[in-house]
């Protein structure tokens, strides 16, 4: 087997040695986990595959497909509704085309009319161009084509009217090819493949959104007289089965046993140490994970290993390839130009330009987001950087699997940012190896969600009776509400759309509502980017900093009436983050568990939020410059929240001091919503918190977190059915961290409204041995 990394050789284990015996690197490296190779288990091609199909894989190398492979291809092929969830690159993209391909070829008239025809949805653009390659590349005579936001109206035309094998994304599904069905009644009265892949990014209010578009597009499919089969591709996530149903509303086998060959791979867990910097009420604050991410992709360019650093925010991304440009300056002045960034937001050509160039090996290193996360075929990567956990462990070996090269090692360093996820998880490599806790969350049955869908499917074709329960159990309550409203109307054939407006314009999918607010450079009048309606009173306030393709740019003003953020370059040597208070009413409890005296409960809040000032960080460093405050307008919601409570006679014996318990209370909360990602996919910034010695609601001592969508996301739902091992993670966050009172990795959170005031580390411990004191075992 080889084992080479790097010119310079050795196995990975020696490659992780060189990178952490760097003086002043002690302690970084937390654990290495070296999984063995694995071998592969070939198996027979299916007997109706069609003999071309074949040929061409077997021109590509393919000599034969793994188990997994030929057990999802036959599923689908007798119309078996699957989803394949298996590691990354694991040839899961093999499983739907061997099944498509020879449908469509089979199925052509006389004279090579379409016949079968089959519809590709990618959660980006990226990835849709490269299954299109890879479709291509087999030289088969398959019409196939994308039908995206880059593709001119030619190429839409010719998607519509001749494709057999179309390539898209939930956007234009939902935009695009749904409301305007009629003109695609052939390509659809034909459909009977719907490749659904890597269905695990469909998750919170995104994942509720996707599942009513697939939604609608099986109630057009089935107006023309198809039911096509659905094949769902994901990394290996907890429970696909449930996923798959959820987001499809259809039965589903799952195939999850991974016959395919593995190189060795090896896992490092790297802990940035703490600086001599202090954060807020004098905590210590750990180096940034981008900057320690930077000095690593530097040195592994120096090394020759081809690599790809993934980091969380487009911000992130820029700065990482910057600072190793800068490091690899010293080293020799040619190496600057081996490395680039990488992210959602450049133009369709210099997206493709980077690709390619990271493919023939021009760039050895390259700062990325998760745009090149989902399954981009980019082969001959040794190695993977990752700033800061990527939210799932579905994510994480999405991530990591971008690297091997043949039957070569392959190294990831995830490194830890300094949040309490993070340091649970380097911490504790058992939650990173174990078997999956995470579940994919969405809550298809949110009226915010579902209310939008159900106007677009009405205008698409009147709502029957018969079709509210595609639409799930609430659906008909729905309907009577936007009735009332007057924005459907109920006749003899079934509810109509009345308004003049384009029904799926009600619904934005991918952000949690509201018009986008552009970002427009000063005096030129030229959108640089855009922000989400939610995001924007936090990302795009007066004194904001922006990056742009390398560029930084500072916020001058914000019009929340006309949507639009004005901006300016500049280059002020710092970052921003944006500090909200909250509060938060109970509107009704749905379900709760007695705890041994306290009480959990998961149920529908009103909260209320309001950005009150934002932070200026040093970059790289992290440390706190100063804060400034903020005047901008109260947002309220109504959504979802898991709860607890625990009563005054409980406290009292538990020997906590009435003073202390604001502190333990707030403690508790910030902890808990950092390790809530760990069992629901979410990110911290999805959800919210608010505690109080004493709630208005419940009269005692009560702690919320909260989802931070309109309806909810699925997410406190989530931490409600899995409380116990939630809140057990969180008490061992709390005890295990090396801070003496309290610091970000493990109780202080980055954008609390209350300067991270009053926090009692040791009060949180206790009120959470309390709480969990009670807790059923099962």
């Amino acid at each position: 087997m080889t084992t080479t990394l790097s010119p310079r050789g050795g196995s990975v284990a020696a490659l992780v040695d060189r990178l952490a015996s760097v003086p002043g690197r002690e302690d970084r490296l937390t654990h290495l986990e070296v999984l063995p190779p694995r071998a592969g288990d070939p198996v027979p091609w299916p007997d109706w595959t069609s003999p071309d199909v074949v040929a061409a894989f077997g021109a590509r190398g393919v000599r034969s497909p793994w188990r997994h492979q030929a057990v999802a291809a036959e599923a689908a092929h007798a119309g078996q509704h699957v989803v394949v969830a298996t590691g990354t690159a694991s040839g899961k993209s093999l499983a739907y085309q061997l099944p498509a391909l020879t449908r469509i070829r089979e199925s052509r008239g006389a004279r090579g009319q379409r016949g079968a025809t089959a519809l590709y949805l990618a959660p980006t653009k990226a990835l849709a161009q490269d299954q299109l390659t890879s479709i291509t590349s087999l030289g088969l005579d398959v019409r196939a084509t994308t039908h995206d936001g880059d593709s001119g109206r030619e190429q839409r035309d010719w998607a519509r009217d001749h494709a057999e094998y179309v390539l898209t994304n939930p956007d234009m599904l939902h935009r695009s090819l749904l409301p305007g069905h009629a003109r695609w009644a052939q390509f659809l009265r034909s459909l009977r493949f719907v490749v659904v892949d890597e269905c695990h990014h469909y998750r919170g209010v995104f994942g509720a959104h996707v599942s009513h578009v697939l939604r609608r597009l099986r109630r057009v499919c089935a107006s023309y007289g198809a039911y096509p089969t659905f094949v769902l591709a994901s990394a290996t996530v907890a429970e696909p089965e449930t996923a798959a149903r959820r987001l499809t509303g259809l039965d589903v086998l799952a195939v999850t046993a991974d016959a395919s060959p593995r190189g060795r791979v090896a896992l490092a867990l790297w802990e940035p140490p703490f600086t001599s910097f202090t954060g807020e009420n004098g905590a210590p604050v750990r180096r940034a994970a981008s900057s320690e991410t930077a000095d690593l992709l530097a040195d592994l360019v120096v090394e020759g290993v081809r690599t790809l650093a993934f980091v969380r925010s487009r911000r992130g991304a820029e700065q990482v390839a910057m600072t190793a440009a800068e490091l690899l300056a010293e080293v020799d002045p040619a190496l600057p130009g081996r490395v680039a960034s990488y992210r959602g937001g450049y133009l369709p050509e210099e997206r493709r330009a980077l690709e390619d160039a990271l493919r023939r090996g021009d760039l050895t290193g390259l700062a990325a987001t998760n745009a090149l996360e989902l399954g981009i075929d980019i082969s001959g990567l040794d190695a993977v950087l990752m700033a800061g956990f990527p939210g799932t462990r579905a994510a994480l070996w999405q991530q990591l699997g971008r690297a091997g090269r043949g039957a070569g090692d392959a190294l990831g360093i995830l490194v830890a940012r300094d949040d309490p996820l993070d340091t649970y998880l380097v911490n504790h490599p058992e939650a990173l190896l174990g078997q999956p806790v995470e579940a994919t969350v969405f809550d298809p049955g949110n009226p915010y969600v579902l209310g939008p869908h159900l106007c677009a499917a009405a205008q698409e074709a009147p709502l029957t009776e018969e079709d509210l329960p595609l639409f799930g159990p609430t659906a008909r309550d729905v309907v009577d509400a936007l009735t009332a409203a007057g924005l459907l109307r109920r006749r003899p054939r079934g509810w109509f759309w009345t308004d003049r407006r384009r029904a799926a314009d009600l619904a934005d999918i991918r952000s949690s509502g509201g018009s986008p607010v552009q970002l427009v450079e000063a005096g030129t009048g030229r959108v640089i980017g855009t922000v989400d309606a939610a995001g924007a009173h936090a990302a795009a306030h007066p004194g904001a900093v922006y990056v742009h393709r390398g560029e930084t740019w500072l916020v001058d003003s914000l019009d929340l009436d006309e949507h639009v953020a004005v901006i300016g370059r500049a280059d002020p040597g710092y970052s921003t983050s944006a500090r909200e208070i909250t509060d938060i009413a109970i509107v009704a409890e749905r379900e709760h568990q007695d705890w041994g005296g306290c009480r959990l409960s998961f149920g529908d809040v009103d909260v209320s939020h309001q950005v009150v000032s934002f932070l200026k960080r040093r970059q790289p460093s992290g440390e706190v410059l100063a804060e400034e405050p903020l005047d901008l307008p109260e947002r309220t919601l109504r959504t979802a929240a898991v709860w607890w409570t625990v009563p005054d006679h409980v406290l009292a014996e538990s020997g906590l001091a009435t003073a202390d318990l604001p502190g333990a209370a707030h403690a508790a909360e910030h902890c808990s919503i950092g390790l809530l990602p760990l069992f629901a996919t979410c990110d911290r910034w999805d959800i919210g918190g608010v505690s109080t010695a004493v709630h208005p609601d419940t009269g005692m001592l009560t702690v919320f977190v909260h989802d931070g969508h309109p309806g909810g996301a699925g997410f406190a739902e989530r931490g409600y059915a899995a409380a116990r091992a939630w809140l057990s993670a969180t008490l061992e966050t709390i005890h295990s961290c090396a801070c003496l009172d309290g610091c970000p990795s493990c109780i202080q959170s980055p954008k609390c409204g209350n300067q991270n005031n009053p926090l009692d580390k040791a009060g949180a411990a206790a009120l959470l041995t309390v709480l969990l004191a009670g807790a059923p075992t099962t």
